[in-house]
């Protein structure tokens, strides 16, 4: 998915939308070619509000944060010489802000790609937050296996029980 173009991965990723959706919800990557890396963020709107915002920039910063708050509670310093160390905590902060719910642009990307590769009913029941989202308004989910995960949302983040909710709301499903 690096080498193609937003626009068809974009088209890919609407052909997914359920019909009761198609039109309220969108996709945008935005990149800000003066940063440093050309990364900017991406967001997902429902009705024209931004309901998701996936920014590099405030990622960045909350992972640096993060990654300081792993070194101070494990009296760790900052050495440049301990690349593995370094890398280590970086994994850890990354996982940690993602499991907030703060994503980078990247995280987007990647688990738009992930979410093309997986069987629906693994997308399902993934740990990524973002392709849960992208499973539970995706048209090859039925209303049974909708109203089947009624008590398992329960127990999800707020983002995931907007997207279940929003797309039993377009569907006419009523939940508790």
């Amino acid at each position: 998915m690096r080498n193609q173009q937003w626009s068809k991965v974009k088209k890919k990723l609407e052909s997914f939308i359920c019909d009761s959706l198609k039109n309220r919800v969108q996709f945008t990557v935005t990149n800000y070619r003066k940063a440093h890396d050309r990364l900017g963020r991406a967001f997902i709107t429902v009705d024209k509000k931004e309901i998701l915002n996936m920014c590099t920039i405030t990622s960045d910063r909350e992972m640096f944060r993060k990654e300081n708050e792993i070194r101070n509670a494990k009296s760790i310093e900052y050495d440049v010489y301990n690349g593995n160390k370094n890398y280590e905590i970086g994994i850890q902060a990354h996982e940690m802000i993602k499991a907030e719910g703060i994503f980078a642009q990247y995280d987007f990307l990647n688990a738009v790609e992930e979410y093309f590769n997986l069987p629906i009913e693994i997308s399902l029941k993934s740990d990524d937050m973002i392709i849960k989202i992208l499973s539970l308004i995706d048209r090859r989910v039925g209303m049974r296996t909708l109203q089947g995960l009624e008590k398992s949302i329960l127990n999800e983040k707020e983002i995931i029980q907007y997207f279940y909710n929003l797309r039993c709301e377009a569907e006419g499903i009523r939940t508790s």
